[in-house]
């Protein structure tokens, strides 16, 4: 039977709504799980949802890592989703309809309507918060970036899919932060190679940005107490980053 549609996730630890997750990938052909030395039960849990599950010795970074995920897919469409992120029936159906309309040289946004302790944000630039997830095996693929990763799909015609991914990014804050702190240090890293620095000045300038522009600009105070707690957060990963550069860099 030839493979349409490969469902592929990254996973290290897959967290509480992996299980969701897998069960929200029904319409996929396959579901290609590239691990990264989980220690918990996300390769058990990937394996009885009937994926193929292959285990990496090293971690590259998040672009490389999802190169070589799609190393490994059959499907002729890749669909790409996270351990935290829910398929609706909207989506699924959207989904399948690309994939028999057939369209080359075209890639598919999703739309995530992300869950932030308690509240699906619509507001504070979080919504719709439109991602490249779709696109053909044969003609597109990750960039190198080690966070913040993108298809690489110069020249492409680009279409938003119908229905919202469920992305339910902030259930825990001890964990949110401990990611947050993770990818402000990836993003120091890379511009470090990059012979970029900064200043504790910058950090604080960045930092007060963030917030005027997630609370005022894009309307966070809409989405009330969360909508303020999102602000401070963006503005401590603001400062987080920029700082981390100076410890990286100043002499």
């Amino acid at each position: 039977m030839s493979v349409k549609i490969s469902a592929v996730l990254i996973t290290k630890n897959g967290g509480p709504y992996f299980q969701q997750c897998l069960d929200s990938l029904a319409f996929a052909d396959e579901i290609v799980v590239l691990d990264s030395g989980s220690t918990d039960d996300t390769v058990a849990i990937a394996e009885m949802a009937g994926a193929r599950v292959f285990v990496s010795e090293d971690w590259p970074g998040f672009g490389p890592q999802r190169q070589r995920a799609q190393e490994h897919a059959r499907g002729e469409w890749l669909f790409w989703v996270d351990t935290d992120e829910v398929v609706t029936d909207d989506l699924a159906a959207s989904i399948q309809d690309v994939v028999a309309r057939g369209p080359e040289n075209t890639v598919f946004q999703v739309k995530r309507l992300s869950w932030f302790f308690g509240r699906f944000i619509r507001h504070s630039g979080w919504y719709p918060d439109k991602v490249v997830r779709l696109y053909r095996r044969g003609e597109f693929g990750y960039d190198d970036a080690l966070v913040h990763e993108k298809v690489h799909c110069p020249g492409a015609m680009m279409d938003t899919l119908d229905g919202d991914l469920l992305h339910y990014t902030a259930t825990d804050f001890a964990d949110y932060m401990a990611k947050s702190l993770r990818y402000a240090n990836d993003w120091a890293d890379a511009r470090a190679v990059r012979g970029k620095t900064a200043s504790l000045f910058s950090a604080c300038s960045h930092s007060l940005a963030a917030f005027f522009r997630k609370y005022v600009l894009q309307k966070g105070f809409l989405d009330g107490r969360h909508g303020f707690l999102l602000a401070v957060t963006t503005a401590i990963y603001a400062f987080n980053k920029y700082a981390a550069l100076w410890l990286k860099t100043y002499r």
